[in-house]
């Protein structure tokens, strides 16, 4: 498949009394999405957070409680992503959730739903401050690309976005496209995020996907302030947009981004562009 239709979602945190409430505002995103033409869907960083709600006060405003009874709901997430995937005939990038592992321990997870089954996951990389401080949150040392029917696809957590060796190990491991799920909650946030995902476009001649919350959760300490805009970029080169910017949100409202990705083009501009970034990454490490 060497043509795609991406969309990424501007998602706003919600609050739910029941766990049908949130099961019929996905299906409604995705429907969406998909009456827009999409075939792959990218959710954000942390917006599976806004399920703790469903559980009542004691627990939406207590961190430890929301990972703990979070847990509960996990095969309830996957079976809902893996429905609507099969449904629909789509790759489905969910918000990505804090999953506990045998050792007792939590990572920040994404996991690529496809038509078929789980394609894979990747647990982010780096961790922020308020992670590392906060939430207890443990960095995944385990880097790689998932494979698909449009080839490998690498996915950067939000922070993971800010370190430039990472999306090079995924684009030498044969990535085009980088999907970036994001949380963030000042400007400045959202821009480290942006800035750093262009950064990744233009350095490896490739598709970046950034999916943002937005809004504001007064509810929940986890995710009480959104702030960011859906984006979809490219390389900066012949063929493809002067700014790098293939789509992006004119506003603050929840919603879905579109962009139509051809794939040989990444080919193409790496071969024959106004400059070579990817073929001369190398040749930084011989500067002294």
């Amino acid at each position: 498949m060497k043509h795609i239709r991406v969309a990424s979602a501007q998602y706003d945190i919600g609050f739910f009394h029941h766990w049908s409430d949130y099961q019929s505002k996905l299906e409604g995103w995705v429907s969406h999405a998909v009456a827009g033409g999409a075939q792959l869907l990218v959710f954000p960083e942390y917006g599976s957070m806004e399920l703790a709600s469903v559980f009542g006060p004691d627990v939406y405003r207590d961190m430890t409680q929301q990972f703990i009874h979070l847990q509960t709901l996990w095969a309830d997430v996957q079976a809902l992503h893996l429905s609507l995937a099969r449904e629909h005939g789509i790759m489905l990038l969910g918000a990505s959730f804090p999953r506990q592992l045998d050792d007792g321990s939590y990572r920040n997870r994404a996991v690529l739903y496809g038509p078929d089954g789980v394609l894979g996951y990747q647990d982010k990389l780096i961790m922020t401050r308020f992670e590392n401080e906060h939430w207890q949150i443990r960095a995944s040392d385990r880097i790689g690309v998932i494979a698909t029917d449009i080839g490998p696809v690498g996915i950067n957590i939000c922070y993971d976005s800010e370190f430039p060796l990472l999306a090079r190990h995924q684009v030498e491991a044969g990535a085009n496209l980088i999907l970036v799920p994001s949380c963030t909650d000042t400007e400045a946030g959202f821009y480290r995020v942006r800035i750093g995902s262009q950064a990744r476009a233009l350095e490896n001649q490739c598709y970046v996907i950034q999916s943002p919350t937005i809004g504001q959760a007064e509810w929940s300490e986890a995710v009480d302030i959104n702030t960011g805009r859906a984006s979809i970029y490219a390389p900066v080169d012949y063929g493809f947009p002067a700014d790098g910017i293939l789509a992006e949100s004119s506003g603050d409202k929840p919603g879905w981004v579109f962009a139509d990705l051809d794939l040989a083009a990444i080919a193409e501009v790496r071969k024959n562009g106004q400059v070579f970034n990817y073929r001369d990454w190398p040749q930084q490490y011989n500067k002294k």
